[in-house]
């Protein structure tokens, strides 16, 4: 997950910014993009705006049509499951890689990352919505953690990339799956503190599948499909 720097440069800036703007939601799906209009909240020129958008098309995150402009990429239910197909394939082979290379400073950043993904995830559990988006950066972090050890900078980058793209769907659905989220990500680390990748990756298969069916059963997440 790319999150704004305050050392980028000013291109760089507005790039991580819109990125993090439609991921979080905060960018609706499929709304248009005036240049004018993000000259103005983002503070940056329409030459800069309209490079930063460049990239985002690259990412497959915007759309560009030709003379009617920039779109923030639809969401779709045929997308998530391909999005959600593509993770599991990606994070299960780099498990698979990074519990086979992980030493103890790998399992400090899994506990770590744990650690902070469970004290959001007992807040969200009380319905304190005001903490869903440092719940999804520290749920990011944890399973970035257990691949981390993958020792491919390719393969993280792409399972990075695919991630945000389903963690868009999960910004929209704005709950929480409740206890059984929290224990499967409890049984993650478990099985990469006992380094059973099989294990951890049957959970993790649950783990992505549950969270494609919690957001097609909410309306708040595919109104028109």
């Amino acid at each position: 997950m790319i999150l704004p720097s305050e050392d980028a440069g000013v291109g760089q800036s507005t790039y991580e910014t819109l990125r993090t703007d439609i991921i979080f939601g905060r960018l609706a799906p499929a709304s248009k993009l005036k240049l004018d209009d993000l000259r103005d909240t983002y503070g940056a020129s329409v030459s800069t705006i309209r490079e930063a958008l460049n990239r985002l098309t690259t990412e497959e995150l915007v759309l560009a049509e030709g003379q009617r402009g920039f779109f923030v990429a639809p969401m779709t239910a045929k997308d998530l499951v391909e999005i959600a197909d593509l993770r599991i394939l990606l994070e299960c082979h780099a498990l698979t890689l990074s519990f086979a290379n992980g030493d103890t400073e790998w399992e400090g950043r899994i506990v770590s990352a744990h650690h902070k993904l469970h004290r959001m995830e007992q807040r969200m559990a009380a319905n304190d919505v005001s903490v869903r988006e440092s719940w999804k950066q520290y749920d990011w972090e944890f399973h970035q953690a257990l691949i981390s050890a993958c020792d491919s900078a390719s393969l993280l980058s792409l399972h990075g990339s695919v991630f945000d793209k389903y963690l868009r769907y999960q910004m929209r659905s704005l709950t929480f799956r409740g206890d059984k989220a929290a224990r499967e990500h409890r049984e993650m680390l478990d099985a990469a503190m006992d380094r059973d990748s099989e294990r951890a990756k049957t959970i993790l298969r649950s783990h992505i599948e549950g969270g494609v069916r919690h957001c097609l059963n909410n309306p708040n997440v595919l109104p028109n499909r």
